[in-house]
């Protein structure tokens, strides 16, 4: 086996996964998103919702498995023997112009534990085509303890609880749902195409089968005018459903969504930062869930909002309160810190050599208000998407 010919090996994937599955292989079952009209949303706006043939799933999923024999031939080449993260690491630093073998070697060099179906809402397959895929990774990599896929809380309230089993029992672990809101009148507003009663009835049905559930919620969404029912409704639904794990996605603003027309328009009054911290806090307060909480998204100004509830509620909320009490320009200083990548959590903000640079760098930019300070911000955060 040389590089060359390891490097001829193609699949087809989609353009995103969650964070979390960052390591994960990528099988793309659904092509794009088959609602796709979220004002929120830009990811695959203009672009035509495809099942994709399941033969040709499959087909997928066994030349990932050609990758991952190529790069263990090619390790025992190159005298790496049974060290697969020395081969892997080294096949991903090598390959730079096919993804796919970069994928796999990344997801090998992490274990090879888990895989992502992808796109949107690969779950609005049909069943039985769903089932061959699923039970297709697990019989191809039986070393997976963890299959995982977006869906729509639509189509997960539409789906019977057997038919998650069934799943489940193919080997389907976890789903992903955004949720973003548990307000009807948000969900109206950004085009969601769905209620929390099917938030409620979709989480339930996922839970009830036995399937881990990660829930998303967006802070910001509501904007000034609906903030506080944006909050208070979110965290009403999620502990009806008590999902698995609930992870914070802030809302990005940029002149590409269709809700920026709604901005510009007047119809929509988008927080500050402050403002959205002081969301998550009153968020927070309302959750009443046995799940843990991630803010696992370069997007969340404070990463550290995160442990398992109930247990880690109040460290949280102490959280939110110790920013908030900070002097306005601790504040800056640590928003342009975090955005810029310099900090990577609230106590950095205590290195007295990183605070003295952004200090000077906020003075020599004439950052000294927190409007100049979040056009800087804007500026920076449109090159996280």
């Amino acid at each position: 086996m040389d590089l060359d010919k390891l490097n001829s090996y193609y699949f087809e994937t989609g353009p995103i996964r969650p964070p979390s599955e960052a390591y994960s292989l990528l099988i793309r079952a659904t092509r794009n998103c088959p609602w796709n009209r979220c004002s929120f949303c830009q990811t695959y706006k203009g672009q035509k919702f495809e099942l994709r043939p399941v033969e040709d799933v499959i087909r997928d999923i066994e030349m990932a498995k050609l990758i991952v024999e190529g790069i263990k031939e090619l390790g025992r080449e190159k005298g790496y023997g049974s060290k697969p993260r020395e081969v892997a690491a080294y096949i991903h630093s090598m390959v730079t112009n096919n993804d796919c073998v970069r994928q796999v070697s990344l997801w090998q060099w992490a274990g090879g534990a888990s895989a992502f179906l992808q796109d949107a809402n690969s779950i609005i397959m049909r069943h039985p085509d769903l089932l061959k895929v699923v039970a297709s990774l697990k019989d191809t990599f039986p070393g997976l303890d963890r299959i995982t896929s977006y869906c729509r809380s639509k189509t997960a309230a539409q789906k019977s609880v057997d038919e998650f089993r069934e799943l489940r029992q193919a080997g389907l672990s976890r789903i992903h749902i955004g949720m973003e809101s548990g307000s009807d009148t948000v969900l109206q507003f950004v085009d969601k195409g769905m209620t929390a009663a099917d938030h409620i009835k979709g989480g339930n049905n996922i839970r009830e089968a036995g399937i881990e559930l990660s829930e998303y919620y967006m802070p910001g969404l509501g904007g000034r005018q609906w903030s506080h029912e944006h909050a208070e409704e979110s965290a009403r639904v999620l502990n009806e459903v008590n999902p698995d794990f609930l992870r914070l996605r802030t809302l990005m603003m940029g002149e590409t969504l269709p809700i920026w027309a709604k901005l510009q328009a007047g119809d929509f009054d988008m927080q500050t930062e402050d403002e959205i911290v002081r969301e998550i806090g009153e968020f927070i307060h309302k959750l009443d869930f046995t799940g843990e909480l991630k803010s696992d998204h370069i997007l969340n100004l404070l990463p550290e909002l995160e442990g398992r509830f109930p247990a880690a509620k109040q460290a949280c909320l102490d959280v939110v309160n110790r920013y908030l009490a900070m002097p306005l320009r601790e504040r800056l200083n640590y928003r342009l810190g975090r955005r810029s990548g310099l900090y990577e959590n609230l106590n950095d903000i205590y290195n007295a050599e990183k605070y003295r640079r952004l200090d000077d760098a906020m003075n020599s930019l004439g950052a000294d208000t927190a409007e100049k300070v979040d056009e800087l911000i804007d500026g920076i955060k449109k090159r996280f998407i």
